[in-house]
């Protein structure tokens, strides 16, 4: 009944306090898919102080109006707010937070270099495969057998490509003997990977 908060408290809670110099922006949904953008101070590790506000909706206007509620010099202090790509995220940060640098987290980065990745060895074992096709063709038309060439490990290109796709997604400490033994066969074949 004390709580300063209650009468906005389903629309929005804000914590001005909990501020630091880094924070971090994002969306989440926390029941029936009812959308939320929070705010936290990354120096709190997630302990006590790390919540600086959750606001019901992800609509940018109506965010950053919410967080202009908080002191002009408490929002200047912020130096680097670390957010994904969304172009609401961005604009909530710049609007509410104008001194600070925008940050893209490292979750977005690796997603999309991982499916750029992708995009690269699934395109190189179409290559593969078409070429394999146009050999069994052409074996087929010199009534010949086709036999397929096959690399230092055992591997034929195509089963190269495919049998790779983990790999390039662990890091190499990881990787077994026979990872590594095909790794250094990719990159030797195909460097742009």
């Amino acid at each position: 009944m004390q709580w300063n908060q209650g009468k906005h408290a389903e629309d929005y809670i804000l914590y001005p306090e909990n501020i630091s110099p880094y924070l971090s922006i994002d969306e989440t949904s926390l029941s029936q898919g009812e959308l939320y953008t929070v705010v936290t101070n990354k120096l709190a590790k997630g302990k006590k102080g790390t919540l600086v506000a959750m606001i019901k909706g992800t609509e940018s206007e109506k965010v950053s109006k919410i967080l202009r509620k908080i002191s002009q010099s408490k929002r200047n202090k912020v130096k680097e707010i670390t957010l994904d790509m969304a172009g609401s995220m961005q604009k909530i940060a710049r609007d509410s937070f104008p001194r600070a640098t925008q940050v893209t987290d490292r979750f977005h980065v690796q997603k999309l270099a991982i499916e750029a990745l992708q995009d690269m060895r699934i395109k190189y074992r179409w290559e593969a495969i078409e070429m394999e096709n146009k050999e069994m063709d052409l074996a087929k038309e010199l009534n010949k057998k086709h036999m397929a060439h096959r690399l230092e490990n055992g591997d034929t290109r195509r089963q190269l490509l495919a049998r790779s796709r983990y790999l390039l997604f662990k890091s190499q400490d990881k990787w077994t003997p026979k990872q590594n033994q095909r790794a250094e066969i990719l990159f030797k074949l195909y460097p742009s990977l």
